[in-house]
């Protein structure tokens, strides 16, 4: 991990609806909460909801924040082409992108200096049993590459964002979070 001094992280988390967009941003803004950091969560969805486009702002550091609005992310997490070409140009220098290869066959031009990585989170969460999941397969692997919080730290911090209705799903879901992070460490 990361010392918490130099932690400042601005992340969007991009999709349509029902790709479980704004969960993942709760849970990442919940989780570093847990861990000691000050965060700040901001989420946008279009009025038709699932289908239409969703995103998740959030900010984590060590120092307090003074705005919610991420413009230029440090990291962009993107499940679908839309949401890749809306967002990928905006991350900052040295920045990371971790795409859904499963849905993303190519990325637009971007500064080199950017790191990418693709998850076929899609087709993960089919072979764990339900592409709802797809969502944890590509936060683990962000949590995986970044190093700021863990694994664990996310499954500990699930069951507080996760509605209790659907609290029968923690395992299949923590089993995606480590799916993600195994497959983001297997891609260098």
């Amino acid at each position: 991990m990361k010392t918490a001094t130099d932690i400042y992280e601005e992340v969007i988390i991009a999709g349509f609806g029902g790709q479980g967009i704004i969960l993942a941003g709760k849970l990442l803004a919940q989780t570093a909460m847990q861990g000691g950091f000050e965060t700040t969560y901001m989420s946008s969805y279009g009025a038709e909801m699932r289908g239409g486009t969703a995103n998740s702002m959030i900010t984590v550091s060590n120092a307090p924040i003074a705005s919610p609005v991420v413009t230029s992310p440090t990291a962009l997490i993107v499940m679908n082409k839309a949401s890749v070409n809306k967002f990928a140009r905006r991350v900052k220098n040295n920045g990371l992108i971790i795409y859904n290869s499963s849905l993303i066959d190519e990325m637009p031009d971007i500064e080199e200096s950017i790191q990418t990585v693709a998850i076929p989170a899609d087709d993960i969460a089919v072979e764990l049993g339900s592409v709802k999941i797809a969502n944890m397969v590509i936060f683990g692997a962000y949590l995986q590459k970044r190093n700021i919080l863990s694994v664990t730290q996310a499954a500990e911090a699930l069951p507080n964002v996760l509605a209790k209705r659907y609290h029968k799903m923690l395992d299949i879901n923590i089993q995606a979070l480590r799916r993600g992070a195994q497959s983001a460490e297997k891609s260098g």
